[in-house]
C-alpha cells in the first residue's frame, strides 16, 4: 500500500518551496500526499511579495478532514504563519501522538522577509515543538529559539544537544549558514549524535533547501525508516537536487535560481 504523507504549510507560488516543494519531494519517494493550506505567498527566490493568510477555522479544517479520511503514516508541518494556527494545529495533533511528526520551524525567508508573527514563537516554543518526533531548525531559527544564543562551528553540535534536551525531541541542525566549505548537519536523537555532512556546492539554488529536507525526512518515516536513516537519505537527496538546479532568466534580469525537486530530473529509481 502507497504510504500517506501530510503537509501543513504556505503555498509557494513559485514552486520552489512550500507545499509545492513537499508534493515534488512526497512524489519522488512515492509517497502520496495530502496538503492543508496555512497561507498563499506571492513570491520568488528574490522576493515575498504578499502574505495571504488564510483563516484558522479553514487551516483546522483541513487538517482534521483529513486526519479522520485517511491513513496518514506522517506529517510535516512549514510555515504555519500566525499563533492561532500554531494553538490550533498543536491541539489537534495531541490527539495523534502515534503518528511521527515533523517541525520544520520556518521564520525567515530565504530572502530575509519575516514568515510568521512576531508573537508566534512562544506558541512553536510551548506548544508545538513538544509533540515532535524530530524538529530540523536552521542557524538563524535555532538562535530564535535559543532567545538568541550565538551559534558557531565551535558549539554546533551542543547546539542541537540544548535543543534536543530543552523540546525533548529530536533535533536535525542545520549548517548550511556557517559558511564553511562543507554543509554538516548534525541530529541528535535519544542524546546520541549522528553528522551528515557534504561539500558546499557553488550554486545560488537555496530556495525551498529546507521544506524540501523536511518533507523527504517526512516520506521516508512514512516509508517506514528510523530516523537517523530518514534523515541521511533525505541530505543525499539534497545535495542530487542542488547539484541538478534550474535556472531561468527573465526579460534581460537577473537570473531565477531555483530549487528542482521532484522527478524531473531527479528520477525515481
Amino acid at each position: 500500500m502507497t504510504p500517506v504523507a501530510l503537509t501543513i504549510a504556505g503555498s509557494d507560488c513559485s514552486a520552489g518551496a512550500g507545499l509545492q516543494a513537499d508534493l515534488k519531494t512526497f512524489q519522488y519517494f512515492q509517497v502520496f500526499g495530502l496538503t492543508a493550506v496555512t497561507c498563499v505567498v506571492s513570491e520568488t527566490p528574490q522576493v515575498v511579495r504578499h502574505v495571504h493568510a488564510v483563516p484558522t477555522p479553514v487551516v483546522l479544517d483541513q487538517v482534521e478532514l483529513l486526519l479522520s479520511s485517511y491513513p496518514v503514516a506522517a506529517i510535516k508541518t512549514g510555515m504555519l504563519h500566525s499563533t492561532a494556527n500554531i494553538e490550533g494545529i498543536a491541539k489537534l495533533l495531541q490527539q495523534y501522538p502515534h503518528i511521527p511528526l515533523v517541525v520544520d520551524p520556518v521564520m525567515i525567508a530565504s530572502t530575509g522577509d519575516p514568515l510568521i508573527e512576531a508573537d508566534a514563537i512562544r506558541a512553536y516554543q510551548e506548544l508545538l515543538l513538544p509533540l515532535a518526533w524530530l524538529i530540523t531548525p536552521n542557524l538563524p531559527e535555532a538562535q530564535t529559539l535559543l532567545d538568541g544564543r550565538e551559534i558557531n562551528a565551535n558549539n554546533f553540535e551542543q547546539i542541537a544537544r540544548e535543543l534536543a534536551e530543552k523540546f525533548s525531541t529530536a533535533v536535525l541542525l542545520k549548517g548550511g549558514h556557517l559558511f564553511a566549505d562543507s554543509c554538516p548537519d548534525i541530529l541528535c536523537a535519544q542524546g546520541e549524535i549522528f553528522c551528515f555532512d557534504s561539500p558546499r556546492l557553488a550554486t545560488e539554488a537555496s530556495h525551498g533547501t529546507g521544506c524540501t529536507l523536511s518533507a523527504a525526512i517526512a516520506a521516508r518515516l512514512a516509508q517506514g525508516d528510523d530516523m537517523v536513516d530518514a534523515c541521511s537519505c533525505a541530505k543525499e537527496f539534497i545535495g542530487q537536487a542542488l547539484s541538478q538546479a534550474l535556472q531561468w532568466t527573465h526579460n534581460e534580469q537577473a537570473p531565477i535560481h531555483m530549487l528542482n525537486q521532484g522527478t524531473t530530473p531527479l528520477e525515481n529509481s
